[in-house]
């Protein structure tokens, strides 16, 4: 390299050295402390004390950590796929050419807009078993009375204290634990406003004469709909499934405000009992193998997610 050249990567280094001592200070050097605090007995209050792999042969003993993991699974495995279903419907509505569009994509936008604590707070009056608003409705609507289990109860062969028990309609949403995680998950549609944002910009790019081409074949809108609307917009589809997944493995403020992980820990999510770990009970080392596991998780679902996408995800030009 000459002088000249020299100086120029040194003025660059310069102009990015910010940047570089942010990341290095504030992102790496966090990471590579959590992942050997994961190998210690570490409290804050005194100095790691190394101990191995034991805080990962611990956690495959606590059935906390199990609990929590199948309480994350579950609500990613339901509020996943139908965010990604309720999100592409409601693009593909306001795709249309009618008479108030903007009003109506400005509606679906806005619920991205307000801040978590308010829309839990929000949820939290709606969910509300006596005074909420949903409960209301399906009184109105005379929805009352109660659910029974007992033909449920009998294809499980559960008996006893282990039988599923009537639920009474309309139901305490956030008080019972079988109502409260899908609660969650009906909160988690109400914000689809920033997938389907994604989506109409995707549905701009489809060509027309694609649409023009199977019209000329004779295919009708289901067919236009599943060979060549879905087909094209499927780039989209794929990065709104990996944040989806990456996002539902990192559930936290609303169930922490909402349910506070109750009842009976139905709601009680990984990152919440990472969290407590941490910060409640001060086992740091412990919070950062679960940390990693977490990280672990996710990476795993998403090379699966990249790998399937090869079978359905289609880009223009290949």
């Amino acid at each position: 390299m000459t002088r000249k050249d020299w100086q120029d990567f040194s003025r660059g280094i310069a102009f990015i050295s910010p940047w570089i001592v942010g990341f290095l200070a504030f992102t790496l050097l966090p990471v590579a402390l959590s992942l050997y605090y994961s190998f210690c007995d570490y409290s804050l209050l005194q100095s790691p004390l190394w101990v191995g792999t034991e805080n990962y042969r611990e956690l495959m003993r606590d059935d906390d950590f199990w609990r929590t993991l199948r309480n994350t699974g579950y609500y990613a495995m339901v509020a996943l796929p139908a965010g990604l279903m309720v999100s592409v419907g409601l693009a593909l509505l306001l795709n249309q050419n009618i008479r108030g569009q903007s009003v109506y994509r400005t509606i679906i936008f806005l619920p991205s807009l307000v801040p978590v604590v308010a829309s839990s707070m929000l949820w939290m009056w709606i969910f509300n078993a006596k005074l909420g608003l949903l409960n209301h409705v399906l009184s109105f609507c005379g929805i009352e009375g109660q659910i029974q289990f007992s033909w449920l109860n009998h294809l499980l062969g559960l008996q006893g204290g282990d039988m599923i028990q009537p639920l009474t309609m309309p139901p305490p949403w956030l008080d019972d634990a079988r109502t409260a995680m899908p609660a969650l998950i009906m909160m988690s549609i109400w914000g689809v406003g920033n997938a389907v944002v994604i989506y109409l910009a995707g549905l701009q790019d489809v060509p027309r004469e694609l649409y023009e081409a199977a019209d000329i074949d004779g295919a009708n809108g289901w067919q236009r709909l599943r060979n060549v609307t879905l087909p094209m917009i499927s780039p989209v589809i794929f990065f709104n499934l990996v944040m989806g997944i990456i996002g539902s493995l990192q559930t936290f403020a609303t169930a922490y405000i909402m349910t506070g992980g109750g009842p009976a820990k139905a709601t009680y999510f990984y990152t919440m009992y990472l969290y407590d770990n941490a910060f409640s009970y001060l086992r740091m080392g412990y919070a950062s193998a679960m940390a990693w596991i977490q990280l672990l998780i996710v990476l795993v679902l998403t090379a699966v997610a990249f790998w399937s996408s090869k079978r359905w995800v289609h880009y223009q030009g290949k």
